[in-house]
């Protein structure tokens, strides 16, 4: 007979077991609280205290320059939503088949886009600069970070096509968001008509850019919280933060892919165009952009990155 059997199991003592529920109780509680917390703080569209909000002199004029400039408002459905987007479509003169969709950055807005929108509109080329969900003038309460938006582009890609013809050639340009929904795009099945794509500063998933933003701003650590603030964003925005990753969007890009990145990018960490760069097998090039900060590449060697930017392009479309 075994020694131990009939004998009763020592049990923990009631206060133990109370004290140990009452802890996770509060720590679950204080986890969903600081959840909900950075959802508002990070997904969503509201005025960010943390952006700067100073108005770059060059970007004013481009701004200026865009008003006097004969465009069009284009609308579109969003992907699996009714949420009804708006973009500014800047027709090339002379006339061409040859369009750049310009998609831009973290609670920015078409109309931000307006120096890379007057480089490619002077370059020959017809632009349509979308607003994404829940930023400018288009609808949604959320910011997908890139992700739902490069269906949405793959959209606006298709409307380009519908409208000036099926002769129509079409590069995808992206700053900042814009750069990793443009790199999103890349392993979507898009039309033949797509010949390349240029990205700008863009992130390697939205985990990574929280996790990075996490321990700049706040010093916390990604466990538990990132997870937790990612799960709660796929269930209050209604997709999927943790499938947002560019490396296996990137995998199956076969569309030569031009990489820039500010060397001083304490936003997006120049560390991740690396990753992005090795994660692609298509023709690609890499400039890491010496002294330039996030998504100021343009601002601090505006000559090279207007003729490296308009050469990528001009030998594939």
């Amino acid at each position: 007979m075994n020694q131990t059997e009939g004998k009763h199991v020592k049990r923990l003592p009631r206060w133990v077991k109370v004290t140990v529920i009452t802890v996770l109780s509060v720590f679950l509680i204080g986890l969903i609280g600081a959840s909900l917390y950075f959802y508002q703080y990070a997904f969503v569209p509201e005025k960010k205290s943390f952006l700067n909000s100073k108005e770059d002199p060059q970007v004013v004029l481009a701004q200026k320059w865009l008003k006097q400039q004969p465009t069009q408002t284009w609308q579109e459905t969003a992907a699996n939503s009714d949420l009804k987007l708006k973009a500014l479509y800047v027709p090339a003169k002379p006339a061409s088949n040859k369009t750049i969709v310009v998609a831009h950055g973290y609670m920015g807005k078409k109309e931000d886009m307006a120096r890379y929108i007057q480089l490619f509109n002077r370059a020959g080329y017809n632009v349509l600069a979308p607003d994404d969900r829940g930023h400018g003038q288009s609808q949604g309460n959320y910011i997908g970070y890139g992700w739902p938006d490069r269906l949405d582009y793959t959209k606006w890609v298709k409307q380009v096509i519908a409208k000036n013809g099926q002769k129509s050639e079409i590069g995808l340009f992206g700053v900042s968001m814009g750069g990793a929904t443009v790199m999103y795009m890349s392993g979507e099945k898009l039309p033949t008509q797509v010949k390349a794509i240029v990205e700008d500063c863009g992130y390697t998933s939205i985990e990574d850019e929280l996790t990075y933003q996490a321990k700049q701003m706040f010093n916390l650590p990604k466990y538990p919280l990132i997870p937790s603030v990612a799960l709660t964003a796929s269930i209050k925005a209604g997709y999927n933060v943790f499938d947002a990753k560019t490396e296996p969007q990137l995998k199956k890009n076969k569309l030569p892919i031009f990489f820039i990145h500010g060397a001083k990018d304490t936003f997006v960490p120049t560390s991740m165009v690396y990753q992005n760069y090795a994660a692609t097998n298509a023709k690609k090039a890499l400039w890491v952009v010496p002294g330039a900060k996030h998504a100021a590449s343009l601002k601090t060697h505006p000559k090279a990155y207007q003729q490296k930017v308009t050469q990528w392009f001009a030998r594939y479309l």
